[in-house]
């Protein structure tokens, strides 16, 4: 069974953080399925243990449904974030949740990042912190992320609705099912690599070659 956590953290309810998450979990789920895999998804909304948050980073620990959150990412097989967009390049909810996680706990882990926001203008926001964020964190970012303006959810070209779709089929191409695949792709260029540096040309012959006297 393939598990996906989405993690969302908007602060209203209902909330257009929520209703993105949604999204993405349902378009994540049929992505996974198509390949053939079981997948479950579940939802850690960040809303509710915003006193647990403030209260594990003065102590250290966390204890209860925050616990059994950070249990939940820890087991999951891949991560779907999203966060609304403030002032800030994310909210301090989600920034928080992620402070809070072991060193390692997202090593490898493949995610998906999406944010919510008034306006277009924060949708650099993807590039220029979460990417960033998780790269931190040692995780595995897919190429598409998906940005939410409010006028984005009652578009009628559909725009929104390809990118969710394309962001959950990159995130699914890189859970059990799509591993084989994305691992012939990269075979090739890591044995590559291996066969050059397993006979290293001698340091003496590159110079003379530089200089044009090279030996065959």
């Amino acid at each position: 069974m393939t598990g996906v956590v989405v993690v969302s953290a908007g602060l209203s309810v209902p909330s257009s953080t929520r209703l993105l998450a949604d999204q993405l979990g349902t378009a994540v789920e049929r992505a996974v399925s198509a390949r053939g895999a079981a997948v479950e998804v579940e939802h850690v909304e960040l809303r509710p243990l915003a006193h647990s948050l403030a209260d594990s980073m003065l102590s250290g620990f966390a204890s209860g449904d925050l616990a059994a959150a950070i249990a939940k990412v820890a087991r999951a097989d891949a991560l779907v974030a999203v966060t609304p967009v403030f002032a800030a390049p994310c909210s301090g909810l989600f920034k928080t949740f992620f402070d809070v996680l072991e060193q390692g706990v997202l090593d490898g882990r493949p995610v998906l990042v999406a944010a919510t926001a008034g306006t277009a203008r924060h949708s650099l926001v993807l590039d220029h912190a979460l990417r960033p964020l998780f790269a931190y964190l040692h995780a595995v970012v897919v190429p598409t992320g998906v940005f939410a303006a409010s006028e984005d959810f009652a578009g009628s070209d559909g725009a929104l609705t390809k990118r969710i779709e394309r962001a959950a089929a990159e995130l699914a191409a890189l859970l059990p099912g799509g591993a084989e695949t994305a691992g012939a792709e990269r075979g090739p260029r890591r044995d590559l690599v291996e066969d050059r540096f397993a006979a290293p040309v001698d340091f003496e012959q590159l110079l003379r070659e530089a200089g044009g006297d090279s030996i065959r």
